[in-house]
């Protein structure tokens, strides 16, 4: 049988969040970046955050770049909120460390939200 290592059940297992510590899930595409806090145990979605939402890109000419930092630091509000002082597991989903990614984990990793 084939086994495909990108299976969502084994994505499931591999990366357990909790509602204590959730799992952060960021996907990068070719202009944009979203980020999720994922409770995995109770299948919630606990922060949702991309740099397309208008309170993160206050403007037009506001750079991807800015913008994934201000997606960091509602992912710091958000956790403060939900009394998360850590996570879990860190997911890039094999996106490699770019502008926007480097801007968004400095954001988060100044409040130390950001696993070593």
């Amino acid at each position: 049988m084939f086994h495909d290592p990108f299976n969502a059940s084994h994505v499931s297992t591999q990366f357990n969040g909790s509602s204590v510590r959730p799992r952060l899930s960021v996907f990068c595409s070719a202009k944009q970046l979203y980020a999720m806090l994922v409770d995995d145990q109770n299948k919630k979605c606990l922060f949702y955050g991309s740099t397309l939402q208008n309170p993160i890109r206050e403007n037009a000419s506001s750079s991807t770049i800015e913008a994934a930092q201000r997606v960091g630091e509602e992912l710091v509000k958000a956790c403060i909120a939900h009394n998360i002082n850590e996570i879990s597991s860190y997911d890039r989903n094999g996106f490699a460390r770019g502008d926007r990614i480097q801007a968004f984990e400095i954001a988060i990793s100044r409040h130390g939200f950001l696993p070593r």
